[in-house]
């Protein structure tokens, strides 16, 4: 597995990095001081877990996260434990407080050998096709859906909210779990919180500022980062 390493204090980092040297399964393939050195890293690097400070020079480790075009697994190290609560709106794993022990380290690496075998702490299930139907419970009701009719999925930290015809359906998993799922063929990522559903595009339009907006077929429209529109062109170009 993967990982970056993402720390203001040399002293800290290189400390971690010595206790992840003990877990053969986590490979550190790069370090970083703070979140404008980390996001070409993590850009290039692709890694799936992110050792990640929430309090650094310039943006804050949430900040880094919210500029990602993907969803990595989190550990967040911090002094403070008062983010314990916000750190969830993200795809964490486990929440170190420093100076971070090794037998504690050693339960944060078993939560994740645990999540990359199984997002959810369930079984892997198998993906599904377009023309797949799914059981959606809403309160008393369920919906059976064919995927297809899917628009798209709004994460929530470790819920997500699916949108389909005009009805949405709050969902108990995260968007990593659903997006698993999806037909890749069909469905894209298109920020940290949205998967879409390319039939559904209507147009692309670019921000203001950096980025862009996709607009679905139904007028919805959604914050893309720069790189995924670059990913999205491509594959709905000729």
């Amino acid at each position: 597995m993967k990982a970056v390493v993402v720390e203001d204090s040399r002293l800290a980092r290189e400390g971690l990095v010595r206790m992840l040297a003990a877990f053969p399964e986590i490979e550190v393939v790069a370090q970083a001081e703070h979140a404008a050195e980390a996001l070409p890293l993590i850009g290039a690097m692709r890694p799936q877990v992110l050792f990640l400070d929430v309090h650094m020079p310039g943006e804050s480790g949430f900040a880094l996260l919210e500029q990602l075009d993907y969803a990595p697994r989190v550990v967040f190290t911090t002094a403070h434990a008062d983010e314990a609560i916000r750190s969830f709106d993200f795809n964490t794993v486990d929440y170190l407080l420093k100076p971070i022990r090794p037998e504690r380290l050693a339960v944060a690496v078993g939560k994740l050998l645990g999540a990359a075998a199984a997002p959810d702490g369930a079984a892997p299930a198998e993906p599904l096709a377009l023309t797949d139907r799914i059981l959606l419970k809403d309160g008393e009701r369920v919906h059976l859906v064919e995927v297809a009719r899917i628009r798209c999925v709004e994460s929530h930290g470790n819920y997500a909210t699916l949108y389909f015809d005009a009805q949405r359906v709050a969902l108990k998993r995260a968007l990593t779990a659903i997006e698993a799922r999806l037909p890749a063929r069909q469905f894209a990522r298109i920020s940290r919180r949205h998967l879409i559903n390319l039939a559904m595009v209507a147009k692309i339009d670019e921000a203001l500022g950096d980025g862009y907006f996709v607009e679905l077929d139904d007028g919805r429209r959604l914050p893309m980062s720069r790189r995924s529109a670059v990913q999205l062109h491509r594959r709905l170009g000729l």
